[in-house]
């Protein structure tokens, strides 16, 4: 039977999501503990460490380190032991992964969702692995556990009611608009190419009768100059068709960025993993 229903990785300092699995349930209550798991995240820095908060069916489980966090949703009989076991595991993973200046540096959403492969396997695995096959790493966290108990928040901690989190009015980001260039056509192809022949034919001209007339006569520089302005002109119009201008511009939705999934995962689960593939979406 599983235990643990939904995982994901947060940036610490705001909350933003990095990875999460994929394979998460759609009824109402679980639908609610995503929003509660969602609310707490904006405000990890408060909580550095372990904790939980508890339901009367779920419960959530979040263990944070340095700028990177990593949280999960997870049935009540599910031992905390067991949870913060999986988020600990969850966290060595992605730190092998992603260095942190990476990590710092993502700027949108699930930037790493291709990590949901590994989220999978490692879930797959304490899902269904028996405890005594884990027993050294839960006596592990069972002793830090004991030594620093987890943080213990209550649901009103996670509530988000009427757009105010513990008071707090949130400000409401919308992204940025992704703006593309519009395509060029073929009339506008055709009059690159003949801009570009004829800034050649004016340099070539101007160059030319630079030389006669540093050779021969002064005052041709007037004809000089005749080309090589000209040659000046047609450049920069092949560089506004080539490269951003307002005028060119036209405001898109942002597009879908599909990453492909890592084959590797070397810790300790065997081969029997396999079967976990069938468990993502």
């Amino acid at each position: 039977m599983s235990m643990i229903f939904f995982a994901c990785v947060v940036r610490v300092r705001d909350g933003l999501p990095l990875s999460a699995s994929t394979d998460f349930y759609h009824t109402q209550d679980f639908l609610e503990w995503r929003r509660r798991l969602k609310s707490l995240a904006l405000r990890l820095a408060q909580y550095p460490g372990r904790g939980s908060a508890e339901g009367r069916d779920f419960s959530i489980h979040f263990s944070s380190f340095g700028d990177v966090a990593c949280m999960a949703i997870c049935s009540c009989q599910c031992p905390a032991t067991m949870a913060f076991c999986f988020l600990e595991t969850l966290w060595w993973e992605f730190t092998a992964s992603y260095d942190t200046t990476c990590i710092g540096l993502a700027s949108r959403p699930y930037a790493f969702l291709e990590f949901d492969n590994i989220i999978q396997k490692v879930k797959w695995h304490f899902n269904y692995v028996s405890s005594s096959q884990m027993e050294s790493s839960l006596e592990k966290i069972q002793e830090e556990l004991k030594l620093q108990p987890p943080v213990v928040l209550t649901l009103e901690d996670t509530d988000v009611a009427n757009g105010v989190m513990n008071g707090h009015t949130p400000m409401h980001l919308e992204p940025a608009p992704n703006f593309r260039m519009e395509p060029v056509t073929a009339l506008g192809i055709l009059s690159l190419i003949l801009n570009i022949m004829c800034a050649a034919l004016n340099l070539i001209r101007g160059v030319h009768l630079a030389e006669h007339s540093l050779q021969v006569a002064h005052e041709e520089i007037g004809n000089v100059l005749a080309f090589l302005v000209p040659f000046v002109a047609c450049i920069f119009q092949c560089y506004l068709y080539l490269f951003y201008s307002p005028a060119r511009t036209m405001k898109v939705e942002p597009l879908a960025n599909p990453f492909p999934h890592r084959s590797g995962f070397s810790l300790f689960i065997s081969d029997t993993n396999k079967a976990a593939s069938g468990e993502a979406v």
